[in-house]
């Protein structure tokens, strides 16, 4: 259990820490985006071509996934590896803090999973599950 949902069960505060809110920042800075997270979940499985990754991820454009690589990389989260083959090779793989995302996100899934579930089965149609509330 971490120290965060330690503090919260016990209710030893009244705000939350500065230090977590800091560290959430950031982390939501490096993963924030569509498109973000479903790269870092298809490179768990192992190491990628781009045009693999490409055919992974639903919807996503050449120009769009060569971005996001490039700032999961600048971030430390992913590396590019190029082959001096003909032709050129270049393969992305996890770094290990790329890696240890997968608490993250087999949290994600569990809990959009459920929510899902639960939202759906509320006889909620569909395209109100994202509905924005501006």
């Amino acid at each position: 259990m971490s120290d965060f949902k330690k503090l919260v069960e016990e209710e030893k505060l009244q705000q939350c820490p500065r230090q977590f809110i800091l560290a959430l920042t950031d982390t939501l800075q490096v993963i924030s985006g569509k498109w973000k997270l479903p790269i870092i979940a298809s490179l768990l499985y192992g190491r990628s071509r781009f045009k693999d990754l490409q055919d992974n991820i639903e919807k996503i454009t050449p120009r769009m996934l060569s971005k996001e690589l490039k700032e999961l990389e600048i971030n430390g989260i992913v590396q590019r590896k190029v082959f001096n083959k003909t032709p050129v090779l270049i393969e992305y793989t996890l770094t290990e803090s790329g890696k240890n995302l997968i608490n993250v996100v087999d949290t994600m899934l569990a809990w959009g999973l459920a929510h899902r579930d639960g939202v759906i089965g509320q006889d909620r149609p569909n395209e109100q599950l994202f509905a924005s509330k501006d």
